[in-house]
């Protein structure tokens, strides 16, 4: 069996290393480089040379003030090496996005869900449809997108680019990878939404060394409830996780939850959960698929002002998130928790239970409570994940190859 040499590994690592320097940082030059990644200046001369050489590189000229003296030379990726298709899936729209290999936003258009279509059929021609009109619209060929990103609320096998189970779909599986073979020649990737959002986060607390950084959870609020964890190894990597946080088992009488189950956290604390205890409905009515976010401010209007049911739904939807926030921390370490999603509008409804929740596990009651915050725009997150992720994966097959180009 054929093994890459330790050698070869070295330079694979080193200019992964490089592309995620210029990620992270912009334009920089030899010097910058060498001082972001902590490689020996011929080590960036001959990685740096071999990346342009692919075209996944672009140098311009930078005049120093005054004029005077030789230009800086700046490296950056180069825009044109290829794109990225994010696609994002929420329970009203579909949104399908294009972005250049420098991580320039070129095109966007959002889709309207269909909640009368049954099955995953109609969905997924509508998928394959809106993924060729974005390259028509940029008059781009099928063989110049390096990857498509998809994310989506629910179970997915990310390894092979399958959504297990969905709030929308149920168990009825989508292959990705499958819809798009063999037409398509760019890597499939799927991923949880909130794990994404966690991803920015996380990325975001570390662009600032003063923050210490070791962990956080993000915890979306909406018509599911998703929750991605994001902690630093001792080593210095980054893991980022999406426990299946909505379907853990919260109370029996919270209710049957969209998964089939009774007394999901998401039975109480998702939007049909609220919705189903402010006006008192049975407990085994079938939940919606859907709730607007119209219904939900009218409850919301009635609480604030002083309607018992209503108040109710919104405090059993954060006793339940309480208890599932006390039980995360159990099984990982003590770290901040940011919340975010359309259900951040009644934070302040749900957090008098969200206390009454943490409050009811010893290790709260010992140590005191993580801090809390809120986080609003879970969309530019989600998006924000998306390219951290996918062009990550992009720029190590990049050197993986040796630079050669993944299109050519």
């Amino acid at each position: 069996m054929l093994t890459k040499s330790s050698t070869e590994l070295v330079r694979q690592q080193n200019s992964a290393l490089v592309l995620a320097a210029l990620r992270r940082a912009g334009n920089l030059s030899h010097t910058e480089i060498s001082a972001e990644t902590g490689l020996a200046s011929a080590t960036v001369s001959a990685i740096t040379a071999e990346l342009e050489k692919a075209g996944a590189l672009a140098k311009a000229e930078q005049q120093v003030q005054g004029g005077r003296g030789r230009p800086r030379v700046l490296f950056t990726p180069r825009r044109d090496h290829g794109h990225l298709i994010v696609v994002r899936i929420s329970s009203d729209i579909v949104q399908y996005s294009l972005v250049d290999y420098g991580g320039t936003l070129l095109d966007r258009f959002d889709e309207t869900r269909n909640h009368d279509e049954r099955g995953t059929a109609p969905f997924a021609r509508a998928f394959v449809d809106a993924l060729e009109r974005l390259l028509q619209r940029s008059r781009l060929e099928r063989n110049q997108v390096l990857a498509v990103s998809i994310s989506s609320k629910g179970l997915v096998d990310g390894a092979s680019a399958r959504l297990l189970w969905s709030p929308v779909f149920g168990r009825e599986e989508l292959d990705f990878a499958a819809l798009l073979a063999p037409d398509w020649r760019a890597k499939v990737m799927l991923s949880n939404e909130t794990l994404l959002v966690a991803q920015a986060l996380a990325a975001q607390a570390e662009r600032k060394p003063e923050s210490g950084f070791r962990a956080l959870a993000a915890i979306s609020l909406g018509h599911s409830i998703g929750l991605g964890v994001a902690r630093k190894s001792q080593s210095g990597d980054m893991d980022v996780s999406a426990p299946n946080f909505g379907h853990m088992l919260h109370a029996p009488s919270a209710g049957l939850c969209r998964c089939g189950a009774y007394g999901c956290i998401e039975a109480a604390a998702g939007f049909y959960g609220i919705l189903r205890a402010a006006f008192e409905v049975p407990a085994d009515t079938i939940p919606a698929k859907f709730v607007p976010v119209t219904e939900l401010d009218k409850i919301a209007a009635s609480a604030r002002q002083g309607h018992r049911m209503a108040g109710y739904a919104f405090r059993q939807a954060g006793i339940a998130l309480g208890n599932g926030i006390s039980r995360m921390l159990s099984l990982y370490e003590r770290m901040p928790v940011h919340v975010t999603g359309p259900g951040i509008r009644y934070f302040d409804l749900m957090l008098p239970g969200i206390e009454e929740g943490l409050a009811q596990s010893m290790q709260i009651r010992l140590q005191g409570p993580p801090e809390i915050t809120v986080v609003a725009d879970e969309q530019r997150l989600v998006f924000e994940g998306h390219l951290a992720r996918a062009l990550g994966v992009i720029d190590g097959d990049i050197a993986s190859v040796g630079g050669s180009a993944m299109h050519g």
